[in-house]
C-alpha cells in the first residue's frame, strides 16, 4: 500500500487545521440551572402542583442559569502627545597663577624620545555642551456595537449577578469571537431582559478572531523577532 510523502501529509494536516470551526472557551462557558425537585401530583385539584403558570413572574434574569442580552455600545477615544527639550552648556576656565609678576612655566617630557614640551603652565580650560530633544504622540479610537447573550453564573450576597458568555461565528475563511464577563445590578436590567454594556462592573470584553483573515493582518514570526524588544538593533 502506497503512503503519502511526509511533506505532503504535513501540508494536508495544516490545511485541515485551518478549516476548523469556532472553538469553545471553557472560561466563558454557560452554567446550567439546577434541576427542579420532583413534585408528586395530587389528583382532584384544578391547579395541580408542578403545572402552574406564573402569570405575574418577572421575566428578567435573577437566578443562576438565567439568560439576558447585553447591548454592546462601547466607544473610546484617547489622544496623548508629549514633547521634551533639554539643553546644558558648561564652561570652566582657570588662569595660570603668577608669582612675582611672572607666570609659572615648566617643561614636561614628551611622548617621543628626545622631545619635550616647554612653556607649560597650570592653566585649565574645560567646555561641554549637551542637548536632548524628544517628541511623541499616540492616538487610539475603538468602537464596538452589537448584542451578545450571556448567562448568570452566580448570585452574590447583595443580589448582584455575575454574568459571562461567548458568541462564536464562523465567517468565510475565519472565526470571530466575542467574549464578555462582569457583574451587574438587577435594577439595571430593562423589562426586555437586556442591559447596556456601560452598566456592567468589572467588565471584560474580548473581540478577536482566527483564520486566514486574522493571520493576514499580523506580521510573521521573523518580522516579530526583528521588531521585538529582545532585538538589540
Amino acid at each position: 500500500m502506497n503512503r503519502l510523502p511526509p511533506i505532503l501529509a504535513m501540508i494536508l494536516l495544516l490545511l485541515s487545521g485551518c478549516s476548523s470551526g469556532p472553538k469553545r472557551d471553557i472560561n466563558y462557558a454557560p452554567v446550567r440551572a439546577p434541576a427542579p425537585t420532583t413534585i408528586v401530583d395530587s389528583n382532584g385539584s384544578i391547579y395541580m402542583s408542578g403545572h402552574k403558570i406564573a402569570w405575574f413572574e418577572d421575566i428578567r434574569a435573577h437566578r443562576v442559569g438565567d439568560i439576558l442580552t447585553v447591548v454592546l455600545s462601547e466607544s473610546t477615544s484617547a489622544k496623548k502627545s508629549a514633547k521634551t527639550s533639554t539643553g546644558r552648556t558648561n564652561n570652566n576656565n582657570i588662569t595660570s597663577p603668577t608669582i612675582l609678576g611672572s607666570g609659572l612655566a615648566f617643561s614636561a617630557p614628551g611622548v617621543l624620545p628626545l622631545a619635550s614640551h616647554t612653556n607649560n603652565n597650570l592653566g585649565f580650560t574645560l567646555a561641554s555642551d549637551h542637548s536632548f530633544e524628544g517628541e511623541g504622540s499616540s492616538t487610539q479610537s475603538n468602537d464596538l456595537t452589537g448584542n451578545v447573550t450571556v448567562t448568570v453564573i452566580e448570585v452574590l450576597a447583595n443580589r448582584n449577578l455575575v454574568i459571562r458568555g461567548e458568541k462564536r461565528m464562523g465567517i468565510n475563511q475565519g472565526n470571530e469571537y466575542v467574549k464578555l464577563s462582569g457583574i451587574i445590578r438587577p435594577q439595571d436590567i430593562t423589562p426586555q431582559n437586556t442591559i447596556d454594556s456601560s452598566r456592567i462592573a468589572d467588565v471584560t470584553i474580548i473581540y478577536n478572531g482566527d483564520g486566514h483573515v486574522a493571520d493576514s493582518g499580523s506580521p510573521g514570526w521573523l518580522s516579530r523577532l526583528f521588531s521585538g524588544e529582545l532585538f538589540p538593533f
